[in-house]
Parts: C-alpha cells; structure tokens; sequence
C-alpha cells in the first residue's frame, strides 16, 4: 500500500486543520480527521487552539497505522488484496472504523471473491454512500476499475 498516496487521498477526504475544531458531530477534531480522545495531549484545550505540523503528522501516522490494522482484522486475505483496492478499504475503515465496515456484509463477500465491479454496486447501495457523496463515489468508480 502507498502511504503517501493515502495520505494525499485522506486529505483531500478529510481536510488538514492545524487547529482543534468541532466536526459535523460537534466533536473536538484537527489535523486530518483525527477525533480528539482523553489520551490526547490537546484534550484539554479549547476550539480554535493551534496545533503543529508536527502533531498533525504523528497523529494522522497513528490513525491511519489503526486503520490498516483494522483492515487487516476485518479481512484476513489483507495481504492478498491489491494495492488498489487495499487503499480503498483503508479510507473507507478511516471514514468508517471496523463495526460499521464490518457490516458491508454482500460488499466484503464481493471483495474476499474478488468480484470488484459487484462490490461497487454494494458499496454504492448503503447510508454511507449517500451520506458521503463524491468521496464514496470516486471510491466506488476506483473499486469497480480495478
């Protein structure tokens, strides 16, 4: 799998913020998607307070090192997967996390056969497509041309 064009991908999905803000949930979040937790050091702090590059880095390499170890639970032919797909169900589980993509039931059958073009059409058939839009669409088009 390409980290950086992951990355690139999850930045564009997910915006860059070098500050602490509220999401569409209300909940404390910066750098690229990263959901403030108890753990966190900018637990504390309040909206708007600047946080560095460098966090945003470490951060971010941390979620996404989550991320490809959920994928990597979720479907124990991981390292079967192409590339292309195998960044694909990393965004998805970034967007996601396990319990929701593990309910893709018809989508991950389609993905562990190898059948690209039906997982599309599942993938496409669920709230989460028609919650995300462009993302999931341009995720879905990339599935079915792999």
């Amino acid at each position: 799998m390409n980290i950086e064009r992951v990355q690139r991908q999850l930045e564009l999905d997910e915006g860059v913020e070098h500050r602490i803000y509220h999401d569409h949930l209300g909940l404390a979040t910066f750098g690229i998607g990263h959901l403030v937790l108890t753990s966190d050091p900018e637990f504390s702090l309040e909206i708007g307070t600047p946080v560095t590059p460098e966090r945003v880095a470490t951060a971010f390499a941390e979620d996404l090192a989550i991320a490809e170890n959920e994928c990597k639970v979720l479907y124990y032919f991981w390292e079967e997967l192409p590339e292309e797909v195998q960044e694909i169900l990393v965004n998805m589980m970034f967007n996601l996390g396990r319990p929701r993509l593990s309910k893709f039931k018809k989508m991950n059958a389609h993905i562990e056969d190898e059948n690209w073009r039906c997982a599309a059409v599942e993938g496409r058939d669920s709230r989460w497509y028609r919650q995300v839009g462009q993302r999931a669409e341009r995720l879905m088009v990339r599935m079915e041309n792999v």
